[in-house]
């Protein structure tokens, strides 16, 4: 089972799932094979379901292990306080979505 945030929501893929294409948002995709789950923080991208196989193509994608918490962590509160500062040259949105990334890679890192 595949299960990844789309930007309609989650959305949860088991074997035989009818074809479909979805765009990815900001967030965590849980892969549960036998009985283990992966986690790996996602940035946007599409996923592209087939009745025997699902292909993630993404911006960018972290396994949890190789997620060094420490950092994100540091471009968690950077991206807070560019917020805060609320000065006239900050691009908001883009200070935004570094928070959100941050926040999902944290969210997949277990911390």
């Amino acid at each position: 089972m595949i299960v990844c945030m789309t930007e309609d929501g989650e959305l949860g893929i088991l074997p035989g799932h009818i074809p479909l294409v979805a765009p990815l948002a900001i967030g965590v995709a849980r892969l549960k094979k036998n009985d283990e789950t992966y986690k790996v923080a996602i940035s946007g991208g599409f996923m592209e379901v087939r009745p025997d196989k699902v292909t993630i193509l993404a911006q960018t994608a972290e396994k949890a292990s190789d997620i060094d918490v420490a950092r994100a962590k540091e471009a968690k509160e950077r991206a807070e306080r560019r917020l805060q500062a609320k000065q006239d040259d900050t691009d908001f949105r883009r200070a935004e979505l570094a928070l959100k990334r941050a926040m999902n890679r944290l969210s997949a890192g277990g911390k």
